[in-house]
């Protein structure tokens, strides 16, 4: 095994990157729910508009002004609102002057440019509630094929929290990075934590793996699929077509016996997703399967056995498999 393992990274090398809405495939009154596409919005505008205490966000790409004017208002109704952002991006600088022309306390996210690092985070912390996932607040995101969790569940909120105040505190000069954790929620960059989240899932995995990725570079993560397919679990990944990245880690996945399809995105769309299914396990979040997404940017995912979540993903998975090619 150690043997298949070295030759698929050697297959693989180092390379280093970057539909039409369903309905929300949330679970009602639970203290999970997942969120897919467009839906996502009408999760978030809720989340803001109905805050009483605090609104906490943390967003790579912040474009979509009917939410910057939603944070404003919190902000004018009492609500503890509190912002950070990715310099780099162009759509961010712009809401930023507006957040600081309503009053609402912001802060840019000191990313290090010598390594190209980014602030790719997208969460959503309101009152008792947070949003965690892949999907960004750009124009057109909703355009976007993505997924968010929504949790109400204690110990993950406590550690969301802690890490947006870590954030917080690192982009107004008092760098205190989070102690390394194994958990429902995993960070990269201070640590690796989502890295062991995501192995640990696929070694752990005894029945199926379903994955649906941005972008796929990371040469362990290959391998590791290749090898869980050689142990009898059914591997199914979907790739968008438009990253060309993806194309080397396509040919490596069929190589090795892996159901690899391409997700058939219409003009001006991404399959912007960042999720898979071990068994009952699904992760999902920020961070693509890249050695950037793993081991350089600030990235964010969180984990769930949530039954009903679970069930939402295979459906809609099984769905865009059947539409794949």
């Amino acid at each position: 095994m150690a043997c298949l393992l070295f030759f698929l990274l050697s297959l693989v090398g180092c390379s280093n990157p970057a539909y039409v809405s369903a309905p929300p495939a949330q679970t009602a009154g639970g203290e999970v729910g997942l969120w897919e596409d467009a839906g996502i919005f009408t999760l978030v505008d809720r989340l803001i508009g109905s805050a009483r205490h605090r609104v906490l966000v943390e967003m790579y790409e912040l474009g979509r002004d009917e939410l910057v004017q939603a944070m404003g208002a919190a902000e004018g109704r009492g609500v503890e609102v509190r912002v950070i952002t990715d310099p780099t991006v162009a759509a961010s600088r712009q809401a930023v002057k507006i957040l600081d022309s309503l009053r609402v306390p912001e802060r840019a996210y000191p990313v290090d440019d010598g390594r190209h690092q980014i602030d790719h985070v997208k969460l959503l912390i309101a009152d008792g509630e947070a949003a965690v996932g892949g999907m960004n607040w750009g124009r057109h995101s909703d355009r976007n094929h993505d997924y968010v969790l929504e949790t109400r569940n204690a110990i993950e909120l406590d550690r969301l929290a802690r890490i947006f105040d870590q954030d917080w505190n690192l982009a107004g000069g008092h760098p205190a990075p989070l102690p390394q954790a194994s958990g429902l929620v995993a960070q990269t960059s201070p640590g690796g934590e989502i890295r062991a989240m995501l192995e640990r899932a696929l070694n752990r995995a005894a029945h199926r793996v379903l994955a649906e990725v941005y972008t796929l570079t990371d040469a362990a993560l290959i391998a590791e699929m290749v090898i869980a397919h050689r142990r009898g679990v059914v591997v199914r990944v979907l790739l968008d077509p438009n990253q060309v990245y993806n194309l080397h880690a396509y040919a490596v996945l069929r190589a090795g016996g892996v159901e690899v399809r391409w997700y058939p995105v219409p003009k001006g769309v991404l399959l912007h997703a960042k999720i898979g299914l071990f068994d009952a396990e699904l992760v999902l979040g920020s961070a693509n399967w890249t050695l950037s997404g793993l081991g350089v940017n600030h990235e964010l995912d969180i984990e769930t056995d949530d039954a009903a979540a679970v069930r939402a993903y295979v459906t809609r998975f099984e769905s865009d498999w059947a539409r794949s090619g």
